[in-house]
């Protein structure tokens, strides 16, 4: 597997520039069946030791992105286990085997815990976009999507918690056809650090799906965001 990190800009709210840093992917590449895959999963990076996150929303395609070729292969009744651009669920309980689905599905989670013991749930804003709520293979257009830990107790948005990294926290993996590029989404999370009471803030910005063109990674360049603290 060949394994590379795509660090993407975030914008961000003075109010919460304390202790986010930015979101990034990382992608690796897999196959299946006879079918060649792109796997990215999505990370909020902080720099505080007990940061956690308790929601993402705010999940919708800019700039043309394509919403409608992600690959799942979860073991709900909807899917059946089988590798689809047309049947899935974005639901991390429905995952699956550990090696014959989940490495090859698409999923949304607050924090790396997935399975029957994932926390996360679909906001209402799926079932106002309609057609089976998250349980649909596609990202609805024209709609702000969002998901939440249903029981923050359990800790599952916290960096270095239930295989989350040290400084990081997964929201989600997305599989696309090898070489794909399906484009710029946006996404926003609301986050504290951790301490019982402590507010909750916000951080929003975009990440990338796919190869950007040349003309998208000269604008990175020049920003002089990857890889770099936003504020």
């Amino acid at each position: 597997m060949k394994l590379m990190s795509l660090a993407l800009a975030a914008a961000v709210s003075s109010v919460a520039s304390a202790s986010f840093v930015e979101f990034y992917t990382v992608k690796t590449q897999t196959s299946t069946g006879g079918t060649n895959l792109d796997v990215y999963n999505l990370y909020a990076r902080f720099n505080g030791a007990t940061d956690t996150v308790l929601n993402a929303f705010n999940w919708n395609a800019i700039n043309g992105a394509i919403c409608n070729a992600f690959y799942h292969k979860d073991n709900s009744d909807y899917n059946g286990g089988v590798l689809s651009q047309q049947y899935g669920t974005w639901a991390p309980q429905l995952v699956g085997s550990a090696t014959l689905n989940r490495p090859f599905d698409s999923f949304v989670s607050i924090g790396a815990t997935n399975g029957g013991t994932s926390g996360t749930s679909a906001d209402p804003s799926w079932n106002t976009a309609g057609a089976a709520g998250w349980s649909r293979p596609d990202l609805p257009t024209g709609f702000n999507v969002g998901w939440f830990n249903s029981s923050p107790p359990n800790l599952q948005g916290r960096v270095g918690v239930g295989g989350n990294s040290a400084d990081s926290v997964r929201l989600g993996q997305f599989v696309l056809a090898r070489d794909f590029t399906a484009g710029e989404f946006n996404i926003k999370v609301g986050f504290n650090s951790g301490v019982a009471g402590a507010p909750v803030q916000f951080a929003e910005g975009t990440f990338l799906l796919g190869i950007p063109t040349p003309g998208a990674i000269a604008l990175l360049g020049l920003a002089g965001l990857t890889g770099r603290r936003r504020r």
